[in-house]
């Protein structure tokens, strides 16, 4: 496979990986560019540009429904966090993130205020706190009323992206770090921005393997690539080149370009 053109660093490692849980032959990981959520009974979570409204899959019985669209205006990022599902809004000009049960039912919604840097990029811990990313170069924690500072962050011309990983938070900043936090913000790897500075990240994403993939373009470009780092140590383990902004997972684990039109029909 030939290398793409923001060549991989010597950082890159190969490993095996395991096919773990009953899932679907092809499972997708971005569509048109946007992360997609798989809840832990295997629920997938998605969204797509012009549909004001989240699409859920259940992978064992192909259930398809909708859920948000009398709640939501411009749903873009998914994370389920136990049985709840948290999407990004925006709401005249203001980010929110807005809590559904897996039932559909509207939980609360919650206002990220003016200081959030980048709409539609957040990550929520294991105990409820939203991360996010501010205007003062800090990743900061929310939690009810109460806003701490959870990392200092790598000043950057381009906005950062945000997931929930491994009970933490991976972040990546273009021309500066990839980092892994765990869920108090202490570093647990860091990687130097191993491509051009006119690279950008379109979006990650944590596959049901519990793979941080990074998925980017280059300015000019209209390819997209997919990126997969070890968990222990941030090396890319895995690449795939793509046509367009669609990707998923194949049985074994390995990247394969995808069409949105073959998860999002007419009706959603």
């Amino acid at each position: 496979m030939k290398t793409p053109a923001f060549s991989i660093p010597a950082l890159c490692v190969a490993v095996a990986t395991a096919c773990t849980g009953p899932r679907l032959r092809t499972e997708p990981v971005f569509i048109d560019g946007r992360a997609v959520a798989v809840s832990p009974d295997t629920v997938l979570a998605l969204t797509a540009p012009g549909m004001s409204r989240v699409l859920l899959i259940d992978q064992r019985s192909g259930e398809r429904r909708t859920i948000g669209a009398d709640e939501l205006t411009s749903p873009a990022h998914v994370q389920w966090n136990g049985d709840r599902l948290y999407v990004s809004d925006v709401d005249g000009g203001r980010p929110q993130v807005v809590v559904f049960a897996s039932s559909g039912e509207l939980i609360e919604r919650i206002d990220l205020g003016p200081t959030a840097a980048v709409p539609h990029q957040f990550a929520v811990l294991p105990d409820g706190q939203i991360v996010f990313e501010t205007t003062d170069d800090r990743l900061v924690a929310l939690q009810g009323d109460s806003l701490d500072t959870f990392a200092l962050n790598d000043s950057s011309r381009k906005t950062g992206a945000l997931v929930a990983a491994g009970g933490g938070v991976l972040h990546a900043v273009p021309t500066r770090t990839i980092t892994l936090y765990n869920g108090l913000g202490r570093i647990r790897w860091r990687i130097d921005w191993p491509w051009s500075d006119s690279t950008y990240v379109a979006d990650l994403a944590i596959d049901s393997r519990g793979r941080p993939l990074l998925l980017a373009s280059q300015q000019g470009s209209e390819g997209f690539v997919v990126f997969a780092f070890d968990t222990i140590n941030g090396g890319i383990t895995m690449w795939m080149e793509g046509p367009t902004a669609t990707f998923s997972t194949r049985t074994y684990g390995d990247i394969r370009p995808d069409s949105t039109s073959n998860w999002i029909g007419v009706i959603e």
